[in-house]
Parts: structure tokens; sequence; C-alpha cells
């Protein structure tokens, strides 16, 4: 009996530990989807709303450091992003760990020029629809 006892707390410690896991993705899922809309209607910079978007991402502690760091860079365009946000957007896309479509969000934040151009925007609507 002690031995089932111990199996089932061990499932259960387990599975809280898999849920938990899949929270945290969904929440990454959903800050990176926000942003790519974002740099997708982008017109010289973020409105103040998209900006206001982009602060609670990058103030929310429970998300990938690479989120925030993509929600910072966007807040802070001004025609492009500046000299710091693509370092760290280069650092995201070096990343292994990081998901191939959060590095091409990543490249076309770096390489945003006033708006994100057709292909960019055929890109974020394919890779975050």
């Amino acid at each position: 009996m002690k031995k089932s006892l111990l199996k089932s707390l061990v499932i259960l410690a387990f599975g809280g530990l898999l849920s938990t896991t899949a929270v945290a993705q969904n929440a990454n899922a959903e800050a990176l989807k926000t942003i790519a809309d974002i740099v997708a209607s982008l017109n010289h910079f973020p409105s103040d709303a998209d900006k206001a978007a982009l602060a609670e991402i990058y103030g929310n502690d429970a998300l990938a450091d690479g989120v925030k760091a993509m929600a910072s860079a966007v807040s802070t365009i001004s025609h492009g992003a500046t000299d710091e946000s693509k370092a760290a957007m280069a650092r995201i896309q070096a990343n292994d760990q990081a998901p191939d479509r959060a590095k091409q969000l990543a490249g076309i934040i770096a390489n945003l020029n006033h708006t994100a151009g057709d292909d960019a925007k055929a890109t974020l609507a394919g890779l975050f629809p």
C-alpha cells in the first residue's frame, strides 16, 4: 500500500510539473503572437496601446527572457530597432534553444525599417496565425 501511495504521489507531482510547463509555454506563445501582431501593424513606432501591451510582456517574470527581450526591443522602435535591441535579437537568433519561429521574429524585429515589409508580414502571418 505504501508503494502504491508513493507511486501515486510521484505521478501527481510529475503531472503537475508538466501542466506548469504547458502553461508557461502557452503564455510565451501568446506573448509572441502579441509581439508579432504589433510588429506586423507597426508604422514607424509602436502606439501607446502597443507600448502598454509590450510593457506587460517585458514586465512579466513568468515569461522567457527572449520573449521579454523582443517585447522590450519593439517598445523602443523609432523607425528601426536600436543597436542594443539588434544585439539582443542577434543573441536570440544564435540561441540553439530558441524556437525557430522566435528566431524568425527576432530577425524581423532587428531588420525592421519604418514598417514591416510585405514579405515580413506574410512570414508573421504564417508563423503566428
